[in-house]
């Protein structure tokens, strides 16, 4: 039995309101995820998603509770911990090469001037961007600025990857290659995912287990839905399979179920 590589225990999340009782964004929040686990946080709008991605993070600090990774308490940011947001973050003056070349840098600093060459193209040719090496943002697609995102954040060699939305603001077409790049590269990296999403298909394409938060304020953890699918995964093959139909209808069942019983 895999052992615990990243531990949620008891995360309460308070912001304070001025005259008024402090919001509660999540509570009660308990979760082991294991080494080199793809999981999938996803629920209504205001359920507590991305708070969640910026205290395992260290961008946000919780009001209680404790974030473990490696049996360490996560107190703030760190290289184990690269994030790749909904926007691509990119440094407009930079190209391509530059932009990863700059977070190789900071963390990598004892590389020779070849070996951190060497990293840095072996990065862009992970995301297919060879040709586009010495572009800036502002020459290359939404699709393709994601991919720098997620190679730039995959050359620092952290442990965990979040994804905040990765793909949210992107055509189907492009999200579908997208997702499809993704599972490519985790299978040569192989380090623990945590992916947030509105996307119910992408949530089941995508992970070992999907976490379904109720609805906010004091969101919590509802219910954990395992995916039983074998890797590497074919999304046109998924379509008729009954474990990705089952998996599929138990999220939009959960989903449908909360939004209506709070809607009543």
């Amino acid at each position: 039995m895999s052992k615990v590589f990243l531990k949620l225990e008891a995360i309460e999340k308070r912001f304070p309101i001025s005259g008024k009782d402090d919001y509660i964004a999540v509570t009660d929040v308990d979760l082991d995820i294991k080494k080199d686990e793809i999981i999938s946080i996803i629920g209504h709008s205001g359920c507590g998603k991305s708070t969640l991605l910026n205290m395992i993070s260290g961008l946000d600090i919780q009001t209680e509770g404790n974030i473990f990774l490696e049996n360490k308490e996560i107190k703030g940011p760190g290289p184990e911990r690269a994030v790749v947001f909904q926007n691509h973050s990119l440094l407009p003056w930079l190209t391509v090469y530059q932009n990863i070349e700059l977070a190789v840098k900071k963390v990598m600093p004892e590389l020779t001037k070849d070996e951190l060459d060497q990293r840095v193209i072996k990065f862009v040719n992970m995301v297919n961007l060879d040709h586009a090496t010495d572009k800036l943002p502002n020459e290359i697609s939404g699709g393709m600025k994601q991919r720098v995102g997620i190679a730039r954040a995959l050359s620092i060699k952290p442990k965990v990857l979040l994804m905040d939305e990765p793909f949210g603001a992107l055509d189907s077409l492009t999200r579908a290659n997208l997702q499809e790049h993704l599972m490519r590269i985790q299978q040569k990296v192989k380090n623990t995912v945590i992916i947030i999403t509105h996307d119910v298909d992408e949530a089941v394409l995508l992970s070992d287990r999907v976490i379904m938060m109720t609805n906010g304020p004091e969101a919590t953890i509802g219910e954990i839905l395992e995916v039983n699918l074998e890797r590497p995964r074919n999304r046109v093959e998924l379509q008729t399979d009954p474990e990705y139909i089952r998996c599929r209808e138990a999220i939009l069942s959960f989903l449908y179920e909360k939004f209506a019983k709070d809607d009543d």
